[in-house]
């Protein structure tokens, strides 16, 4: 029996007075979702465990299974192994943002979630201009950051800090003194480049400096294959998600127009999905979309992103008849514009029937599942298909 996993990430949400105290996916016209719960049974799922922030590494390293406690070291050496930047056993990779601050205020986490196209050129500007440390562009806002025989450091994520002033939120101890010096020296050498006079003449934000955060030092997990005993796959555009994949010897699979913003191309990853099904045992279909709508405050592109994976769910659905399940990875509400470690909802057919009707939280709470915990997902999964 095949396993699908489709995660909208960030779909959760609270019930929002702009949408008559719904819930963007009670709001969302999903009837795909709906289907995989009537036709299968819904639960409550912990992707954050105690004592961990709330972020998309810590929630999908525990839904493919891994435990953060055991296998979890930072979210920049994951986003390594997916830009094939090799890490040496005492070097700490840091994702590094692309951001806008005014006057010392976090304006932009992603300035403007700049293109690739803009934000590469930026980072190989920087990388020529910083010391002590190798910088490595990524796609759109997302780089990192090498400190070579680094020590770590206490960071802050920066869309954690949006509309807040940064000082209070620099990084410290351990790395900290390299960190800061590089952070200043990019304010220093973005605000004369050309690519940002130009954005800033197209009235878009510029990026003013870099932030780094999440360090860590390359993880040891076991492979996919070890873990479950079955061969998997992994489709996102997003180098967090690949770089899991690639640590856990899953396949990587690349999807051409899939960007990890609100035009990613569904209806690509609805084929490229349907076409590896066709030969690998499991599917891990990640969709950035919802969760980058959630951080920009927006409920319309929210609603939007949501129904638009309800779609490409739907269409893959046309060939697939094995054992799907359909959940995000932690809420991000448009309220706090930021991740929350609430338990969120899925619905998973060909294990089990309930009464639910909808994959939505307040439904998904009476399910059949009750709440668990994310590492057992898969276990519950694979121990009992049909």
């Amino acid at each position: 029996m095949k396993v699908l996993i489709v995660v909208g990430d960030g779909m959760a949400d609270e019930p929002l007075h702009e949408l008559g105290g719904k819930t963007p996916l009670e709001y969302a016209s999903t009837p795909n979702f709906d289907r995989i719960a009537r036709e299968g049974a819904c639960g409550m799922l912990r992707t954050i465990p105690p004592g961990f922030e709330a972020g998309s590494d810590i929630a999908n390293l525990s839904i493919l299974g891994y435990d953060p406690k055991k296998y979890y070291t930072g979210r920049g050496p994951l986003e390594a192994a997916s830009m094939d930047v090799s890490l040496g056993e005492r070097d700490i990779a840091y994702r590094c943002n692309l951001v806008t601050v005014t006057d010392g205020v976090m304006e932009d986490f992603s300035a403007g979630h700049i293109p690739s196209s803009e934000g590469g050129p930026l980072i190989h500007a920087l990388a020529a201009s910083v010391e002590g440390v190798s910088l490595h562009a990524g796609v759109s806002y997302r780089n990192l950051m090498v400190v070579p025989n680094g020590e770590g450091a206490e960071t802050t994520p920066p869309h954690d800090i949006v509309g807040e002033r940064i000082e209070t939120h620099l990084p410290r101890g351990g790395d900290a003194r390299i960190l800061i010096q590089a952070m200043e020296r990019s304010h220093e050498v973005l605000q004369g480049l050309s690519v940002n006079r130009g954005r800033i003449s197209r009235g878009q934000r510029p990026a003013t400096m870099i932030w780094p955060w999440s360090g860590g030092r390359k993880p040891d997990l076991p492979s996919f294959r070890e873990l479950h005993g079955i061969s998997g796959a992994m489709i996102s555009a997003v180098d967090l998600l690949n770089g899991i994949a690639r640590l856990a010897g899953m396949e990587v699979i690349r999807v051409p127009g899939a960007t990890g913003y609100l035009d990613t191309d569904y209806d690509a990853k609805a084929r490229y999905a349907r076409k590896a099904l066709k030969r690998v045992d499991f599917l891990y279909l990640h969709v950035e979309a919802p969760d980058e709508a959630g951080h920009m405050g927006s409920v319309e592109e929210k609603v939007k992103a949501i129904e638009r994976v309800d779609g490409m769910v739907g269409s893959i659905m046309e060939t697939f008849d094995g054992i799907i399940a359909v959940l995000p990875d932690h809420p991000t509400p448009i309220r706090v514009k930021t991740h929350t470690p609430d338990p969120v909802p899925f619905a998973v057919r060909g294990l089990a029937r309930d009464d639910t009707r909808r994959l939505t939280e307040r439904e998904a709470a009476r399910g059949i599942f009750g709440t668990m915990d994310a590492v057992d997902l898969l276990k519950r999964i694979l121990a009992l298909p049909g």
